[in-house]
């Protein structure tokens, strides 16, 4: 063979061939994606739902919805967190442009184009379709809804703690800090005052005395690796027998676990409504019969409540010590009876099945699916990106249950395993074969002693 060389500057051809057209192998996990939505009506479905939202005859024919809400989806399966990475992504494989039904002479969608249809569908639309998701997954027999399990997690907003100015008088924080310290007696203070001086004030990151005028519903708090930050707080329903996201809901971060967890089990209730209607056919599908939570859901109200809704509470009751239960009989009965059920074996169970199916979701989707940090800001447009991302991750779960891999990478993965497992088999068996051949021929061997001649013809 010829040394080839890469040649330096060329002119492209004006006219290209079909046939000549070099077209990449394909990923078997976005054809088989592809099948699925094909034999389930997907684009007709999404089209129809999206309807209004555009012109009938005015203007030039936009993105159809279908690759919309792909693109979204190619978020989380490639583990992408911004949509201009996601554009860029979905221009620069073939694999990709063959799942949004895109050739070589079609410009995939930008960024901006994605930005514009997010604006123009609303979220209710979103909505719909992460339940046509699950309406999916009851057809598996991926969706039970007895058991759910609740938890939150805080994304990092798209907003520098910086930026924060005043409620009140709209002083940013460097002109907050520099007007105490002339206050104090400072005429001139230097950065190592402001540093001593921010550092000796307590409740200096109130959410009721700042806000970021980007992002409004940015809020001040801790993120999961203790740094200090605005954030958003997303809360999580998982069907515990089958490891699915029923609902998935935005609210401020600064709103506590006892307060936040009502709509987010009425989204739950809501999402199962919509998946058991008519046209579905799930009868293994049956309304929510028990919740289960950590310490942080743990309060009077919200366990009186659930008894209330007769459903029964599994949450992990923090040490309060000794309680007062004048005028709270309700509370008292629904607090002993939780207490009892989780320290039943039915309890434990489920509490460990919440520390394994609950957590699992959150790195599936924030840490490796890549939406940890949004690079969006207000609650309406994360939640239009955050429900299209993670009914990508139930999509994971029924690819999981039909090919074994719930993404294109772990497809990969799991190709290599089992090349690597052929091979091990193959390298044990040619040594069992030769371990044999060697007894054969040298029956005495086992006596660690050379073979004779006499041993040679007695093996022959």
């Amino acid at each position: 063979m010829a040394l080839g060389k890469r040649g330096g500057e060329r002119q492209d051809a004006l006219w290209v061939a079909t046939g000549e057209i070099v077209k990449g192998p394909g990923s078997p996990f976005y054809v088989k994606l592809n099948a699925i939505f094909a034999e389930t009506g997907f684009d007709k479905w999404v089209e129809e739902r999206c309807r209004r939202f555009y012109a009938d005859q005015t203007g030039r024919p936009g993105i159809p919805p279908g690759v919309y809400f792909r693109m979204l989806m190619i978020g989380y399966l490639e583990g992408i967190d911004s949509e201009r990475g996601i554009a860029w992504r979905c221009a620069d494989s073939l694999s990709l442009r063959e799942f949004l039904g895109h050739d070589l002479t079609q410009r995939t969608p930008d960024h901006s184009t994605l930005s514009v249809i997010r604006g123009r569908i609303d979220v209710e639309t979103h909505q719909e379709v992460f339940c046509w998701i699950l309406k999916r997954l009851a057809e598996h027999g991926l969706l039970k809804g007895k058991t759910i399990g609740i938890d939150a997690t805080m994304l990092e907003a798209n907003a520098a703690l910086r930026s924060i100015v005043r409620r009140d008088t709209g002083e940013g924080y460097a002109e907050f800090l520099e007007t105490l310290a002339k206050e104090s007696g400072i005429a001139t203070p230097s950065r190592a005052d402001l540093t001593k001086l921010d550092r000796k004030r307590k409740k200096k990151g109130s959410n009721d005395d700042w806000f970021n005028p980007h992002d409004p519903d940015a809020k001040i708090t801790k993120m999961k690796d203790g740094r200090t930050h605005l954030g958003h707080k997303a809360e999580h329903a998982v069907d515990l027998d089958t490891g699915a996201i029923v609902a998935v809901t935005l609210q401020p971060a600064n709103r506590g676990d006892a307060k936040s967890i009502g709509e987010t089990l009425c989204e739950t209730m809501e999402n199962l409504d919509e998946v058991c209607d008519d046209s579905c056919k799930s009868p293994d599908i049956s309304r929510v019969k028990e919740v289960v939570t950590d310490k942080g859901y743990h309060s009077n109200g919200v366990m009186r409540d659930l008894t209330e809704m007769e459903i029964r509470s599994y949450a992990s009751e923090p040490n309060r010590g000794r309680r007062n239960w004048k005028g709270k009989e309700h509370e008292r009965v629904a607090v002993y009876a939780n207490r009892r059920r989780i320290r039943g074996e039915r309890g434990k169970h489920l509490l460990r099945r919440r520390g394994e199916l609950l957590e699992r979701p959150f790195a599936h989707c924030y840490e490796t699916g890549g939406m940890r940090r949004t690079h969006l800001r207000g609650h309406e447009r994360i939640l239009k990106r955050l429900l299209i991302h993670v009914g990508a991750s139930n999509l994971g779960l029924l690819m999981r249950r039909l090919i074994g891999a719930g993404t294109p990478r772990a497809l990969h993965d799991l190709a290599a395993h089992v090349q690597a497992m052929t091979e091990e088999r193959a390298r044990r068996l040619v040594a069992a074969v030769r371990r044999t051949a060697m007894r054969i021929v040298h029956p005495f061997a086992r006596f660690n002693a050379a073979p004779t001649s006499a041993h040679l013809r007695f093996a022959a």
